[in-house]
């Protein structure tokens, strides 16, 4: 990955807290080496279309440490890859 071009991640998971009015979203590469974690109020996400995948700047993403997390982040962003196209509202 260099530090000037944008990488595509896909949505891979999607929770919401219990007690808090927050959803997290979280993208991931299809390697699932890197991840890309938003957290929005409800009221935010109103009227807003979530897609697929979206490009970010490098310095956006964390590396994903655990193993396990990361074999299922690449299996569902690959999934999603394979399913979907990147501006496609899911």
């Amino acid at each position: 990955m260099t530090d000037d071009e944008a990488v595509r991640v896909w949505l891979v998971e999607r929770s919401y807290g219990s007690d808090e009015d927050l959803v997290t979203l979280v993208f991931a590469t299809t390697d699932g080496r890197y991840q890309l974690k938003k957290q929005l109020s409800h009221n935010m996400l109103y009227g807003k279309t979530i897609t697929a995948a979206r490009e970010e700047p490098p310095e956006n993403l964390d590396e994903v440490k655990d193993a396990e997390t990361r074999e299922r982040y690449a299996s569902e962003a690959s999934r999603m890859a394979e399913e979907h196209d990147p501006d496609e509202a899911v």
